[in-house]
């Protein structure tokens, strides 16, 4: 192997260990690195440099290199945040004496706001699944909860059983590098579970060799439900509901978060509740909500700009 693949391996193995990352953020990191290494590759003709003969201008060019192909600025700007903390961690391992990635700047990215759905649009959702049926009894206690808690899906197809308190109306999540937390359920929440909880035996009797650990959401075939079947089953929903919008289970974390902010809910709580490391994060959520403000404001109000263009056009 060669040295700059063997230090990359290095690199994931401390994020592995030392820093609890979960298999997803593993899997960015190493498809991240291997892109910038492919394009190493064919810098040099074939071979990898040391590291400690990677210059700025290197860097510089491998963006360059990405915008060319009409990569995504999210995506450029991601590559660019995993060199630089793998450079970081070569300083540190005394592989190079500079990092050549710091001063390389990402390209500007938009501020994106964050789709989610009203009010309405969750309950006909919700109200979907058919629960006379034992996919329809666990489809709908994985919307709810996902709704009511603000979860994200690998939050929650990772719940076991006794990660809920159904008493208290709880249930611990390991977040992003597996810290834990608790969120609320609601009562729907509370009495959709319940009932998909009674069917869960039943199910569990058909594949019990598939099944490792306590998951609370079973997959048709036996074992945890995946994060992919949890993103089929809402395109399901949205099909048959004919909301016509490009919808996630994230989406319903969005809706969560916008929707208690703009029932008045303090931001440094619903920061605590999504998990976010950092309060800027959350902070989208009040974008979300000045605009959906406006946009009623300028419904409504008999000065707005709407109205007064629409008066002007007469």
């Amino acid at each position: 192997m060669n040295r700059l693949n063997s230090q990359i391996s290095e690199f994931i193995q401390y994020l592995r260990i030392e820093k609890n990352a979960t298999p997803m953020t593993l899997k960015s990191y190493s498809e991240d690195l291997e892109g910038w290494l492919e394009y190493t590759y064919e810098l040099h003709s074939g071979r990898l440099p040391l590291l400690e003969n990677i210059d700025p201008p290197e860097i510089r060019g491998y963006l360059a290199a990405m915008n060319e192909v009409n990569y995504a600025k999210s995506t450029a700007a991601r590559r660019m945040a995993s060199l630089r903390s793998f450079f970081r961690f070569a300083q540190r391992q005394g592989w190079c004496a500079e990092n050549p990635a710091v001063s390389v700047r990402n390209p500007k990215i938009g501020r994106r706001l964050p789709v989610f759905l009203s009010t309405d649009e969750v309950k006909r959702l919700l109200a979907a699944p058919d629960v006379t049926r034992w996919q329809g009894l666990r489809n709908r206690a994985i919307l709810e909860v996902i709704y009511s808690s603000g979860i994200r899906v690998g939050e929650l197809v990772g719940l076991d059983l006794d990660d809920l308190n159904l008493d208290e109306g709880m249930i611990r999540v390991r977040g992003k590098g597996m810290k834990e937390r608790y969120a609320f359920l609601g009562h729907y929440a509370v009495r959709a579970l319940t009932a998909w909880l009674h069917e869960r035996p039943e199910i569990l009797k058909r594949h019990p060799e598939k099944v490792k650990g306590n998951p609370v959401f079973l997959g048709s075939t036996g074992g945890r439900i995946t994060a992919r079947s949890v993103e089929r089953m809402v395109d399901k929903y949205i099909q048959e509901t004919g909301l016509n919008r490009k919808v996630s289970p994230h989406t319903l974390r969005h809706s969560f978060a916008t929707h208690l902010l703009n029932a008045g809910a303090d931001i440094r709580s619903i920061q605590e509740l999504l998990g976010h490391k950092n309060l800027v994060t959350t902070q989208i959520y009040t974008h979300v909500s000045l605009e959906a403000m406006r946009k009623a404001y300028d419904r409504a109000h008999p000065r707005s700009r709407t109205e007064t263009r629409r008066r002007d056009a007469a």
